[in-house]
């Protein structure tokens, strides 16, 4: 092995490389081969994730895990169950209501669109907004029709989703049963050093980000919705559920309300000023005031590596890889940067240490007091 490390290191990358792209390519074949029966474990992984708090309170009564994990499990499908029966509905009834008003809507708009444009031919102003305002409505009812077409062909999706969901309640349910001795022998077969210092690192980043962004889902769902019926917003329930669904990913808040602001403008233009207005200071108070003061901080990345870890994830695992490229990302960085700190020395060898540089220091100080 001493050739090798007489290689300069350019050449030894240059090797390591192509094996490296070659190992990945070959990983993301058999995740692709295995794409279904993998979103079904890992989507089984983060409920049991987000589940195990609950359990582990519920624990300390004196439970019997299995009695605790059963209870939780129970309560969370009888939860999604009356927010379904009670939310579901309405939306519905609102998507329907939402899709038969948006051509008067378009209408609206394009009438808006003509006033501001006499308006601008009245003071002389080089402002032609004709060609925009068919452009709008050609491309708005073109994603309208597809969208309603594209309907029926997500039925055979829909029922596979309903097999897929049923398997990964069973799989939650042994996960928090037996997760903790998958995970230990799986974290086994990493070195000692990186065992102890990945595992906490990434049960942190996981628990802090999930924590986090369905806290910040909630306030935003709950805040919006409430903000929306007061201004008396067409559709407010519908856009308040959709700007807290979003608040789950990252940028999903800012997406969501300049695609709400932007249908409410088709309307009425101020309308939609008012819509952006108003979501916007809800979303700085949320994410900037409460969020922190009831969640702490999150061990976060830059801006860009979070806009380019949600592309890499959604290419890899689609709506899946979404969820849990930031998290991902942020243990992968938080690990390299633990690599980089040397450990602690143990105790013995600090006590050793401090020993001789207190001697050291008696010495000199003696040294100088003589002479």
């Amino acid at each position: 092995m001493d050739w090798l490390n007489r290689l300069p290191r350019w050449m030894i990358w240059g090797l390591a490389l192509p094996l490296l792209a070659l190992n990945g390519w070959v990983a993301l074949q058999i995740f692709a081969y295995f794409r279904s029966q993998l979103t079904v474990f890992l989507s089984a992984t983060l409920l049991s994730f987000v589940l195990n708090y609950p359990v582990q309170l519920l624990s300390r009564f004196r439970l019997r895990r299995s009695l605790a994990i059963l209870l939780v499990l129970l309560i969370t499908i009888a939860v999604l169950g009356l927010l379904g029966v009670l939310l579901v509905p309405p939306l519905v009834e609102q998507v329907n209501e939402l899709a038969g008003r948006l051509p008067s809507w378009l209408d609206s708009s394009t009438s808006q669109l003509t006033a501001i444009q006499n308006w601008a031919i009245s003071l002389n102003l080089p402002l032609d907004l004709t060609q925009l305002s068919d452009q709008l409505q050609g491309k708005i009812t073109t994603q309208i029709q597809s969208l309603s077409a594209g309907v029926l062909s997500l039925l055979p999706d829909a029922i596979s989703g309903v097999v897929d969901l049923g398997l990964t309640v069973v799989l939650t349910f042994y996960l928090l049963l037996h997760g903790e001795r998958l995970w230990n022998g799986i974290f086994e077969w990493l070195p000692t050093s990186w065992n102890e210092r990945a595992r906490p690192l990434i049960r942190q980043n996981f628990q802090n980000y999930f924590l986090g962004q369905i806290t910040v889902a909630l306030l935003m769902g709950t805040a919006m919705t409430i903000a929306f019926v007061v201004i008396r917003v067409p559709f407010g329930l519908l856009f308040g559920i959709a700007v807290g669904v979003a608040a789950i990913f990252p940028f999903g808040p800012s997406l969501s309300i300049a695609i709400i602001s932007f249908l409410t403008a088709l309307k009425s233009i101020w309308l939609g000023v008012r819509v952006v207005a108003v979501a916007a200071v809800i979303d700085q108070i949320v994410e900037n005031v409460i969020a922190p003061q009831l969640i702490g901080g999150f061990v976060g990345l830059n801006p860009v590596w979070i806009l380019v870890s949600l592309l890499v994830g959604t290419k890899i695992a689609g709506f899946l890889g979404l969820i849990v490229a930031v998290p991902v990302a942020s243990s992968i960085k938080s690990i390299f940067e633990a690599s980089k700190i040397p450990p602690s020395p143990p105790e013995s060898e600090a006590a050793t240490g401090s020993t001789d540089e207190a001697q050291d220091v008696a010495s000199e100080t003696a040294t100088l007091a003589s002479a």
